[in-house]
């Protein structure tokens, strides 16, 4: 059964929106493209595809903007071309290299572990949250900025049930950025 990833950056606060931490710097890009290029797959609810397409599609000019550095385009590439499966019920198309999935979530996420493979990576704030409930995500990387921000979305807010981790994995950057991985205990 393929392993079920979710990563996401998060302040030391709590907050999980995409501008909170530090900027990218080529450590934490090199982290992210090995995460990308460990997945099979990736899964995105409507909103976090919609963001990473914008910002991380290749145009059709087929060269990368100009605001991209280095270190980006390993990133851009291994997302560009990862297979996707977009959780919505508003979306009509989904044509980044994407398949919508409808319906129960639950579902799909179940017959995508079932498939051989190495893994598959889901990230953003509300779809995660709804896996988790249901005890699909089978391993967490938050990747810890040394930052407070005192406000936008937190780690898995709304919560119902605890989820006891156990620590697997712990990356220090020159930053000061940590990532952990962790695994559910049991």
């Amino acid at each position: 059964m393929r392993p079920l990833r979710y990563a996401i950056n998060v302040t030391l606060d709590g907050c999980v929106h995409h501008e909170a931490g530090l900027p990218p710097d080529e450590e934490s890009m090199r982290f992210w493209t090995a995460e990308m290029e460990r997945a099979d797959a990736l899964i995105f609810g409507r909103t976090t595809y919609g963001m990473m397409e914008a910002a991380w599609r290749r145009p059709p000019s087929g060269e990368w903007p100009e605001w991209m550095s280095a270190s980006d385009i390993p990133f851009a590439e291994a997302i560009d071309g990862a297979k996707k499966h977009v959780v919505s019920s508003t979306l009509t198309e989904a044509d980044w290299n994407a398949e919508l999935v409808r319906g129960d979530p639950r579902e799909a996420i179940v017959r995508l572990k079932q498939e051989p493979g190495e893994g598959l990576f889901v990230g953003g704030v509300t779809l995660p949250l709804a896996l988790a409930e249901q005890g699909l995500i089978d391993e967490y990387v938050f990747v810890v900025q040394p930052v407070l921000v005192g406000h936008g979305p937190r780690l898995l807010d709304g919560l119902t049930e605890r989820i006891e981790l156990e620590l697997v994995e712990r990356v220090e950057f020159r930053s000061g950025v940590i990532a952990l991985r962790f695994r559910p205990r049991g």
